[in-house]
């Protein structure tokens, strides 16, 4: 009886598998990113991963043959899902915490809580070195950048959760007007602070400058339960996060 079963068990799984249609992992994989893609856009979207994994940091520009690629990637629909994947992540983590008094969430804001792509896109997405000097004067002194879409209806949602809101930016304080305007003119109507920096801050790059600034937020009281930027440098040092969230950036790094 026994035998007569397991034959007839047999028979159903043998049936069940006749005709499946598997996909074989094949012995010698082929370079294709998507029907009809060349092999510099395979290149750089193996660039651009690289460097959203650390695998590549430190460089002053991207390379020159992906400049198209970089811009069809952020103009496309890919660089806003990407950052409405993360956002959501974000608001699934921070929504499922009880929220405490002096909770706080960390936002970067060039590249993260407002789009410098209208300043980035007219000097070769990456491709030219980057001139503070003229950033300043072309991009932030004017007040007007955009907000990163779903980065503003992310802060909608933490705020409505009630948590505080805070700003820790590279930007010198003589830009906090400049600032402050900009950021109410793109959405964020409310924060509990807005930290820039000081000109004469020692400093060497920009993880030491954050994790300072970040010492002194614990040492008033606030718990850091996430920090948002699209910089790895936003987010690494001393007195993290609870969780800290990359945001998608492949046309720069800062030091």
């Amino acid at each position: 009886m026994k035998c007569l079963v397991f034959f007839v068990a047999a028979v159903l799984v043998a049936s069940q598998c006749h005709g499946a249609s598997f996909r074989s992992f094949p012995l010698s994989m082929t370079t294709g990113y998507g029907d009809g893609a060349s092999d510099t856009e395979v290149r750089c979207a193996s660039w651009r991963l690289a460097v959203e994994a650390q695998n590549i940091f430190g460089f002053e520009t991207i390379p020159q043959q992906c400049v198209d690629a970089t811009a069809n990637y952020i103009e496309g629909g890919q660089y806003r899902s990407d950052s409405k994947t993360v956002n959501q992540q974000i608001y699934f983590f921070a929504r499922d915490r009880h929220v405490h008094e002096n909770d706080v969430i960390l936002f970067n804001i060039d590249g993260t809580a407002l789009s410098n792509i209208p300043y980035y896109s007219q000097h070769g997405y990456g491709s030219e070195k980057f001139d503070s000097e003229r950033y300043d004067e072309e991009f932030v002194n004017k007040g007007e950048a955009p907000a990163l879409p779903e980065t503003l209806k992310n802060y909608n949602k933490l705020v409505s959760l009630g948590y505080k809101i805070i700003f820790l930016s590279g930007r010198l304080k003589d830009k906090r007007a400049v600032t402050e305007a900009n950021l109410k003119k793109a959405g964020y109507n409310t924060w509990e602070k807005l930290i820039l920096k000081d000109p004469s801050n020692s400093a060497e790059n920009v993880v030491e400058y954050k994790t300072a600034e970040r010492a002194k937020l614990v040492q008033e009281g606030y718990r850091i339960v996430g920090n948002i930027g699209d910089q790895w440098n936003d987010l690494k040092g001393e007195n993290r996060a609870i969780r800290s969230f990359k945001l998608p950036n492949p046309m720069y790094y800062t030091k």
